[in-house]
């Protein structure tokens, strides 16, 4: 089966790992959720407006009718818990990316504040908590996902240089990961040396092909179908933390 769940175009959870709230193919508890709520966290509140622009807010009439609860991206304390702990996990490990931690230097990029996209593998919280073993343990260092899923959701494919956080299956931060290198290619020319990166199973070609082909073909977005010769985004990454 594939072993990421981050999906293009929920940036970056699609479906929660029953409670983990993680993202598939290509950005976890949810890459939106953490991404959105980090985001509001690091950003000023009414206090950071000039006073006009504050005070029209407060004038503003409010009709709780017109609200649509769709709109907003989270709406729980997990996801609040979850959104914290990532921020925390992104200032303690700023370093480990070769950036000072905000609270030492001044002049920092408030797009810098920001975590980046956090996100689990596996379709539930013990695949989760599985490959991520093999990810601090040494053996897993590439991870691939449907092409197709980023072209449906709009969103760009991953990039060497990349930055994530990969949550555990609980939805909690554990590891800071760089993206080393990404390439496309067919499913069938996925080679040994890939299978064997990706760590999963056996580690051998035949046992990525059967896992991932079972994937896509449960998991691929409504009118795609599973083709020998579909493309693969294939990611390849360093851990950063731990390091």
């Amino acid at each position: 089966m594939s072993d990421e769940t981050r999906e293009p175009g929920t940036n970056d959870v699609a479906e929660p790992l029953d409670g983990a709230g993680t993202a598939t193919a290509g950005e976890a508890a949810g890459k939106a959720v953490v991404d959105e709520a980090a985001a509001d966290e690091t950003a000023g509140g009414d206090e950071d407006l000039p006073d006009e622009l504050a005070e029209d807010d407060e004038d503003d009439d409010f009709d709780p009718a017109a609200v649509d609860p769709g709109d907003f991206a989270y709406d729980s304390d997990e996801d609040d818990d979850v959104a914290a702990a990532v921020q925390d996990f992104w200032e303690m490990v700023r370093p480990y990316a070769g950036m000072a931690k905000t609270g030492v230097v001044t002049g920092v990029l408030a797009s810098e504040t920001v975590p980046p996209p956090a996100w689990a593998f596996g379709e539930d919280p013990q695949q989760a908590d599985d490959l991520l073993d093999l990810v601090l343990d040494g053996t897993k260092t590439a991870t691939s996902s449907a092409a197709w899923d980023y072209e449906d959701a709009g969103e760009p494919l991953p990039e060497a240089g990349e930055l994530s956080i990969l949550l555990d299956g609980s939805g909690q931060p554990r590891a800071l990961i760089r993206s080393t290198s990404v390439e496309i290619l067919p499913f069938d020319e996925i080679d040994d040396d890939i299978a064997e990166a990706e760590g999963e199973g056996d580690a051998t070609l035949e046992s990525w092909r059967a896992d991932h082909e079972s994937f896509f073909r449960r998991y691929l977005s409504e009118g795609r179908e599973f083709a020998p010769d579909m493309p693969i985004v294939v990611e390849r990454f360093e851990v950063l933390y731990p390091s």
